[in-house]
């Protein structure tokens, strides 16, 4: 199939490149090839669809191309395999020390294990929660909100050519929402898988991806495979007061049993934790996520050494602050050109989830304060920065951030206890736990901690959309990096049988809240839980056959459905998600209602040349803001030229 063909393609070339910005000699104890692999897939897929993504562009907009996907596609596929082969033969050629990628066999076992049982995780319930059946595509009543924008970018390439590309909810417009896991998605569904398969498989190898790059951080980092093991754990089944809290309000209410049994909402005390911001939820909804945080833990990676070296110098107190700060070499590059090279990768990733790129810009500059080779930091950052910077010059219009200081964050009470005691509720041990920790790691651990802590101080000061709770995600990144050390925690209170104890308490307070969300996942999706849409629509069809990217279409405020799903520019979509992505929705919002409702056919003719709509979708009980729409004007006004097969909707062409 030519959709596996392109991503084993990708991970060829991911293994060459890669080994431009690995080191061979870093973690000489462990099994190097894992987090090669983890490497060749998020590098070679980055690299190629980028590039992809540029000759379809120059395909469409200059040559003129309907379907500019076919040649881009051939293209990429030979033009990677060439210089796959090309850079495998001069290193054959060259000779040299060969890579050692396995050190130690019984790891090794243990390792195939936990990553075994991680992508049968992942795999179910990945598929659980988005799948096909029955010639209906299910998603899942946890995830369905946050699939309608991906699901519409996703068909805007696989089944239209979305170049310069729009946001589908907010058509005719820049795109100021990362789109590029999206149109990786949407060209392994015109390759020809299906599109609950394509989004699944590289939602399934990114996060695989991601947690294998952490877990061999923890094993570096704490030499135990048993902590790196228990961070996957950790991972998964989050820190948070909410259960403790929930049993004790249905204690005393007497129901506490049959409440645990029936409930299907995510439980918590906090403003939108019922949305289920804090647990595994958000990978399974935002799942480019995992795939912005597999580079930016590779990136991590790569700078640990540095901050190891400064982390395991014999000296104190003043000896080791002149050190890290004072010596020539505390500030001099050690290897420009790969953090030039990491600079670029990381930069990359900023269409692909920016949220992970200021995550790990922010544990990386928490980082370099203590290491040695700040100057190769700096390349770094640059480079990343300056790679952004050129994506948002190409794709937005304006400013591409709302930078504000926003202190608190989503907490109710702004004073400092009461941010603390909002720290406490939602994130539990592994949040104001740290204040704890830090006095028992020794001194390489306790600057990761340091480091990893930043990006919640950030949620809670800084804002960069003009909807702060997307800040959410810096926190969820610093509780992934986090379980790296709690992982620690956990096992070395079990290795001595009198603080085993102390070990389970700590167990339970760590995962109990995350595996009672869990149990709500599982008990809010599957097929009895689900919004079906029927993959075969004749609207669907319809839509992507008669209209292209250049039409503007006004419709109803949909969420997901058989309009979404033909990857048509909608003059405004549900208004949440253009909103939180930056853009003005309530001028549209006010001239959708005036076109839906006016009674005066002149009016609604002026008002539809004005924004440029091409169709006008009307279907039956209609209602905008409490106001039913006014159909007869339309129909009097324009040729009416599709009706769905179920009489629910009507298609009528305004040019």
């Amino acid at each position: 199939m030519l959709a596996i063909l392109y991503l084993a393609v990708a991970c060829v070339l991911g293994w060459q490149l890669s080994g431009f910005l690995l080191k061979p000699e870093a973690d000489l104890e462990g099994n190097r090839v894992w987090v090669r692999c983890a490497a060749a897939f998020g590098v070679g897929t980055l690299v190629m669809t980028w590039v992809l993504y540029f000759l379809a562009w120059f395909f469409h907009m200059v040559l003129g191309m309907k379907v500019p996907l076919i040649l881009g596609n051939i293209l990429v596929i030979l033009g990677a395999a060439v210089l796959s082969f090309v850079l495998i033969w001069r290193k054959r050629k060259k000779g040299g020390e060969k890579e050692v990628l396995i050190r130690n066999q019984k790891l090794l076992v243990k390792e195939i294990i936990l990553y075994g049982l991680l992508l049968v995780f992942i795999s179910f319930t990945m598929h659980y929660v988005f799948f096909y059946s029955d010639g209906k595509l299910f998603s899942g009543y946890s995830v369905f909100s946050d699939y309608a924008p991906h699901t519409a970018m996703i068909r805007s390439f696989s089944l239209s050519a979305n170049y310069p590309t729009q946001y589908p909810h907010f058509g005719g417009e820049d795109v100021k929402y990362h789109f590029m896991f999206q149109f990786l998605t949407g060209n392994l569904e015109f390759l020809g898988l299906r599109i609950d398969l394509a989004y699944n498989v590289v939602s399934i190898l990114s996060l695989l991806g991601f947690l294998v790059v952490l877990t061999q951080l923890a094993r570096r980092l704490t030499k135990s495979f048993a902590a790196s093991a228990v961070a996957s754990a950790l991972f998964f089944f989050r820190s948070g007061l909410a259960f403790f809290l929930f049993i004790k309000e249905h204690v005393a209410a007497d129901d506490l049993f049959t409440t645990l049994q029936q409930r299907r909402e995510f439980i918590g005390y906090t403003p939108n934790e019922n949305w289920g911001l804090w647990n595994y939820n958000v990978y399974l909804n935002q799942r480019h996520l995992g795939f912005g945080l597999l580079i930016a833990a590779l990136v991590i990676w790569l700078f640990m050494e540095y901050l190891m070296e400064s982390g395991l110098s014999e000296m104190k107190g003043v000896a080791w602050l002149r050190f890290v700060f004072a010596e020539k070499e505390a500030w001099l590059p050690k290897a420009a050109v790969t953090a030039a090279l990491a600079g670029v990768v990381l930069g990359l990733v900023s269409f692909w989830n920016g949220a992970a790129v200021i995550g790990a810009l922010v544990i990386l500059a928490g980082m370099a304060l203590f290491s040695r080779h700040k100057l190769d930091y700096a390349i770094m950052a640059a480079v990343a920065m300056v790679f952004s910077f050129l994506q948002t010059k190409i794709f937005i219009r304006g400013s591409s951030f709302a930078l504000s200081f926003r202190w608190g964050f989503i907490a109710e009470d702004k004073s400092f206890l009461g941010v603390l005691w909002y720290i406490l509720e939602v994130m539990g041990v592994t949040g104001l736990g740290c204040l704890i920790l830090v006095f028992f790691l020794k001194r390489e651990k306790r600057l990761l901690l340091f480091a990893f802590v930043l990006p919640v101080i950030f949620a809670f000061t800084i804002s960069l959309t003009p909807d702060v709770t997307v800040n959410h995600k810096y926190i969820m990144i610093a509780m992934a990096f986090l379980s790296i050390l709690w992982g620690y925690a956990l096992v070395v209170l079990f290795r001595r049988r009198w603080t085993a104890v102390i070990g389970v308490v700590l167990a339970i307070c760590l995962m109990a809240t995350g595996f009672y969300d869990f149990v709500i996942v599982i008990r809010d999706n599957g097929r009895n839980r689900s919004m079906a849409i029927d993959l075969e629509s004749s609207l669907t069809k319809w839509l992507a056959d008669n209209t292209t990217e250049k039409d503007l279409i006004l419709t109803p405020y949909y969420s997901m459905s058989e309009v979404t799903l033909s990857g048509c520019m909608m003059y405004m979509g549900w208004p949440y998600y253009p909103w939180s992505a930056g853009y003005d929705t309530n001028y549209r919002g006010q001239k959708a209602k005036e076109m839906y409702t006016t009674y005066d056919t002149e009016n609604l003719r002026q008002l539809v040349e004005e924004e440029g709509i091409d169709y006008i979708i009307f279907e039956n009980g209609l209602d905008l803001d409490g106001e039913p729409g006014h159909e007869e004007t339309i129909a009097e006004a324009y040729q009416l030229v599709y009706t769905s097969d179920n009489g629910m909707q009507r298609i009528y062409k305004t040019t």
